[in-house]
C-alpha cells in the first residue's frame, strides 16, 4: 500500500507545518483545483477583509480556503474525469485545529465555470475526528450520486465542491473540476486513494419542527436532545 503510506506521511508532515499555512481539507480523489493551502498577509493590512490585493499582491489573511466558492482557486484547465453516473470522493479533514467536529457538505456547479454550487450531492453530515489538534486520516465515500434530477453526458464540465464548516460555523472551500466520462476511462478508485481511516467518525443530522408554545419553554440541554447525532459506519452513508 505504497500510495497509502505517501498519504498518511504527508498528512503527518502537515501538523509540524500547521504554523505556516493553514491547511484545512484535502480532496484525495478525485483531486483538487490546486494548493490553496495558503496564509499570507495580515489583517490589519486587508482591514478585516479575508481577501484584498495590497501592493499589486493578492493576501489573504485568514487563508484561502476560507474563500467561497472554491478556496480562492480559479477554475482549472486540467480537469479530472469522474463518473456519469457519480462515483468517489475522498477527502482528509483534520489538517488544521479546531475540526474534531466538523460539518460537510458536497456540491456540483454545471458548467466550465458554473455561475453557483447549488446542487447538493448529499446530505449534510457529521465527522468526529481523535482530536481537536491537527491529525492525519481520510474518509472516502465510493459512490457519491449525482444531484437530484440531474443527469449529464460524456463530455459535460462540472465543478465538485466540498464545504467543511467548523464548529464555530466558518466554512472551508475546496473543488475539483471534473469532465463526466465513463467510468472506464477514469482513475480507477482503489483501497490505496479510497479508504476510512478507524479513528474518523461519522453521524448523521436530524431536524425536529417546534410549535411556538413548545419553542417558548425549550431548554438548551432539551433542544439539544431533539438533534440526536447518531454515529454510523460510513458504508450506511451510501
Amino acid at each position: 500500500m505504497q500510495t497509502r503510506s505517501i498519504w498518511t506521511a504527508l498528512a503527518v508532515l502537515s501538523l509540524f507545518l500547521v504554523d505556516i499555512v493553514t491547511a484545512h481539507t484535502i480532496i484525495v480523489y478525485p483531486g483538487y483545483r490546486g494548493n490553496n493551502l495558503h496564509t499570507n498577509g495580515t489583517v490589519l493590512e486587508a482591514s478585516g477583509l479575508g481577501q484584498t490585493v495590497v501592493n499589486d499582491t493578492t493576501i489573504f489573511p485568514y487563508g484561502m480556503m476560507w474563500m467561497y466558492p472554491c478556496g480562492g482557486m480559479p477554475t482549472s484547465t486540467n480537469r479530472t474525469k469522474w463518473p456519469t453516473q457519480g462515483g468517489a470522493i475522498s477527502v482528509q479533514p483534520g489538517w488544521f485545529q479546531g475540526h474534531q467536529t466538523a460539518f460537510f457538505y458536497f456540491n456540483l456547479g454545471l458548467g466550465a465555470t458554473p455561475p453557483n454550487m447549488s446542487h447538493p450531492m448529499l446530505p449534510p453530515f457529521q465527522i468526529i475526528g481523535p482530536s481537536a489538534d491537527p491529525y492525519p486520516g481520510t474518509f472516502c465515500l465510493p459512490q457519491v450520486p449525482l444531484p437530484a434530477n440531474i443527469t449529464v453526458k460524456v463530455g459535460d464540465l462540472a465543478t465538485i465542491q466540498v464545504v467543511e464548516t467548523a464548529k464555530h460555523g466558518a466554512a472551508l472551500y475546496n473543488c475539483v473540476d471534473i469532465e463526466f466520462a465513463e467510468p472506464e476511462d477514469c482513475v480507477e478508485v482503489t483501497t490505496d486513494n479510497c479508504f476510512n481511516s478507524s479513528d474518523i467518525q461519522f453521524a448523521n443530522v436530524y431536524t425536529a419542527a417546534l410549535t411556538t408554545s413548545d419553542a417558548s419553554s425549550m431548554t438548551a440541554s432539551s433542544l439539544f436532545a431533539l438533534v440526536p447525532l447518531v454515529v454510523l459506519g460510513l458504508w450506511s452513508l451510501i
